[in-house]
């Protein structure tokens, strides 16, 4: 058996052990981040509601911008721009801890170091494609993505002995964040670079993606619905510590780290069309125990709520499917990463939209009502994603 693994580990191209190093860096990064950072705010610039919120434009305008500082650096192959964008947030980073005395200075970094991290988004699924034989492009995403999570559970093993046992400082957390950053970076120039694509090619709409565009839109909101009120129902409907969620996050990673790969396998087997018709079938059910548990069941309702909040983190894995389906449908190869960025800026308009008008639906008429809205876009992707079709292979 080990000399079985060994002539496996053997033939894995050089190539693709890097890009599994620097998948594995952003998932440990990302993860420190995002465990430390909104205690940062707090004890750093004492913020206020509104200030919180204020801060969501400089941390979510990146991912709007996306397509357009794409098609401004052309003249960077995907696994150029991809070491550009780690770099980017390396930066970002320093400057937030050593260079952001005020509150107004931070948002101008934050900026900066969201724009790489939302660049790397698109670039992480199309050269995770790039690096997959034919016909196993979701099981090769399945596998990144599963390394990710099990680097974004030692992050948070981090962060948790770092400020627990080591005395360790914000500023200490993003240093160590950004040196991997770094890190990974130089990993990037190291893989072999694609040929760039012409100017024209950074930036593409065209009728032929138009079901990949809707999709990505009914994503969109959805994904913000999850990431905004999901947690705050837990927090404030059920009346659970943050704790509570943080650990409900663990146990979605945990079980993210089996699961991804088992869905990329699945993606390949059962087809696009199929996997993301369960998506949506199964996210109605999610919405409606959001909304309704606490209604139906009372207090124990919570665990339905708790469940439907793991659920839906592994929802996020089925991304993968919209990543392949357009690989299969691209006219030339050359379209997929600037439609996949493209995919980000559609995402962030209606994601941020979204969380504007359902605060006010939350306000004005209940938080039933916010998830209630999001089955319906749930079912509108479920039957949305069967209307898919791939083209038919050429005979030779």
């Amino acid at each position: 058996m080990l000399a079985r693994l060994r002539l496996r580990f053997e033939h894995i191209p050089r190539d693709l052990w890097l890009f599994i190093a620097v998948v594995a860096a952003t998932g440990f990064t990302t993860n420190v981040i995002e465990s430390t950072f909104n205690n940062f705010l707090s004890e750093t610039y004492n913020l206020t509601g509104m200030a919180r919120s204020v801060l969501e434009l400089p941390r979510e305008l990146p991912g709007f911008t996306v397509v357009f500082v794409s098609a401004l650096l052309f003249f960077l192959s995907s696994r150029r721009l991809a070491a550009f964008s780690m770099f980017l947030q390396a930066v970002g980073l320093i400057l937030i801890a050593f260079f952001a005395p005020k509150f107004n200075i931070m948002l101008a970094w934050l900026f900066i170091m969201s724009l790489g991290q939302h660049l790397f988004m698109p670039l992480s699924s199309a050269i995770g494609m790039e690096l997959a034989h034919a016909g196993k492009e979701g099981r090769r995403l399945g596998q990144l993505n599963g390394i990710r999570t099990f680097a974004a559970i030692a992050g948070g093993g981090l962060v948790v002995v770092g400020f627990g046992y080591l005395k360790f400082t914000f500023a200490v957390t993003f240093t160590i964040a950004a040196v991997c950053l770094v890190i990974a970076g130089v990993l990037m120039l190291f893989m072999k670079p694609k040929a760039a694509p012409p100017a024209k090619m950074r930036f593409i709409l065209r009728r032929e993606y138009s079901l990949y565009y809707w999709l990505t839109i009914l994503f969109g909101t959805r994904k913000q619905i999850f990431i905004t009120f999901a947690p705050w129902v837990l927090v404030t409907i059920y009346g659970k510590p943050t704790a509570i969620i943080a650990v409900l996050f663990t146990i979605g990673s945990i079980i993210g780290i089996l699961f991804q790969p088992f869905l990329g396998r699945m993606i390949d087997r059962l087809g696009e069309r199929t996997v993301l018709a369960v998506e949506g079938g199964v996210l109605i059910v999610v919405c409606l125990g959001y909304g309704f548990a606490k209604i139906l069941f009372g207090d124990a309702g919570f665990y339905i709520a708790a469940s439907c909040y793991v659920l839906d983190m592994l929802l996020f894995s089925f991304g993968m499917a919209r990543a392949t389906y357009l690989k299969k449908i691209a006219v030339i190869p050359a379209h997929v990463s600037p439609t996949l960025a493209m995919g980000t800026t559609i995402d962030h308009v209606f994601s941020i939209s979204i969380a504007l008008a359902s605060g006010v639906i939350w306000l004005t008429f209940g938080y039933q009502y916010v998830f209630a809205i999001g089955a319906v876009i749930a079912s509108l992707y479920g039957i949305s994603a069967l209307q898919m079709r791939l083209p038919v292979p050429k005979r030779v």
